[in-house]
């Protein structure tokens, strides 16, 4: 009988470190292994007025220097509620203005939290699974420094305010970047 509370309270013990240890993934409540049930919804702002100035001029986006809440990541993410922190600048942001969007076509690949692609090389500037590549926006590459380019997961969502563009959500660290697919 003894044997047998000793096991149980070992079983118990090892079970409580288990547990503890795979709730919080590499950023409390965000990544771990989570995927979003969707991609961001569109920002609606209404578009400033027609002005006579030029079209503003890309510039690098300054990486965070703090997390929205403490244990999430200084990066866009998706937190728990499925909120997609971080894309929320709408249509209009030059950073992600394409004046050939789709130039090397769509993605033909699955998209949305059913298809999970393990990334298989590369780094920012490229990177594929699968046989598909695809390119960081520049102005994300900060956003992605920790990612593993030999096996994270990622799934791909539409972007739906910045034409040509994909969200490749990092499952391990439930972060994201904007992503140009490349070709096949």
């Amino acid at each position: 009988m003894k044997r047998l509370a000793g096991f149980v309270a070992l079983f118990l013990l090892c079970s409580v470190g288990a547990y503890a240890q795979g709730r919080g993934g590499e950023h409390s409540g965000v990544g771990g292994g989570r995927i979003p049930s969707h991609g961001p919804a569109p920002v609606h702002r209404q578009p400033p007025a027609q002005s006579p100035l030029p079209k503003p001029v890309p510039t690098p986006r300054p990486a965070p220097t703090h997390p929205d809440q403490p244990g999430h990541p200084v990066a866009p993410h998706v937190d728990p509620n499925d909120r997609w922190v971080g894309h929320d600048t709408g249509r209009r942001d030059a950073n992600y203005h394409l004046d050939h969007p789709w130039e090397h076509g769509r993605f033909p690949g699955e998209i949305g939290r059913g298809h999970v692609w393990r990334l298989r090389g590369g780094g920012p500037a490229r990177f594929w699974f699968d046989g598909f590549y695809f390119s960081v926006a520049t102005v994300d590459f900060d956003f992605c420094a920790d990612w593993d380019w030999m096996t994270d997961d990622v799934v791909i969502y539409d972007d739906p305010d910045h034409v040509g563009y994909y969200l490749a959500y990092n499952v391990r660290l439930g972060t994201y970047v904007h992503v140009l697919y490349l070709s096949n």
